[in-house]
């Protein structure tokens, strides 16, 4: 049996990724995660940003690889390596593919999947899923600081990854307008 080794962007815009319905051929009206063939001796890497390019005209930046998904179509083998992207220029354009979405991980199971995809849907969900648990709990911190009059700049009780905004008590107090807005 064939194999085709090829590439696949879960590109993220916070608690959001990008899915397509493929537009072409055997699979078409199947929703995917973009991407493509990978060209003998082209960097797996290298390979996703030409493939979102030519697909999307969106230039992306690959991240961390989810998973290496092996998938028995009944006429080829396909190996698929799944990577978190972010886009660093452009907006989506659809060239090759029939409609796009944003979707949250709610909402992942609201189209129709490609069965290789498919097999990717339970890792993004959990990824966006503790992504959005870690986000609110920093607002929960932010919130709890904020009540207590304290300084999040100086409370040492939180972890770098809350959110950092000085506030003083003018502000508090509404006798000034804060500096950042939410």
């Amino acid at each position: 049996m064939k194999t085709v080794n090829v590439v696949a962007a879960v590109i993220r815009d916070g608690s959001r990724v990008f899915a397509t319905q493929r537009g072409h051929g055997e699979f078409k009206d199947g929703w995917e995660f973009p991407g493509g063939k990978i060209e003998p001796g082209e960097d797996p890497a290298d390979a996703l940003r030409r493939e979102i390019m030519e697909e999307l005209r969106t230039g992306i930046e690959p991240g961390e690889l989810i998973a290496t998904i092996e998938y028995d179509y009944p006429d080829f083998h396909l190996s698929m390596q799944c990577f978190w992207a972010k886009i660093t220029q452009g907006s989506p354009v659809l060239l090759e593919h029939e409609a796009a979405r944003w979707l949250s991980g709610d909402e992942l199971g609201s189209v129709a999947w490609l069965p290789a995809d498919l097999t990717v849907i339970d890792l993004v969900r959990k990824e966006l899923a503790a992504s959005d648990g870690k986000a609110v709990e920093q607002t929960v911190r932010f919130r709890e600081t904020w009540r207590s009059g304290g300084n999040l700049l100086s409370n040492s009780r939180h972890s770098e990854d809350t959110l950092h905004l000085s506030t003083d008590r003018a502000c508090r107090k509404g006798r000034r307008k804060p500096r950042h807005r939410f």
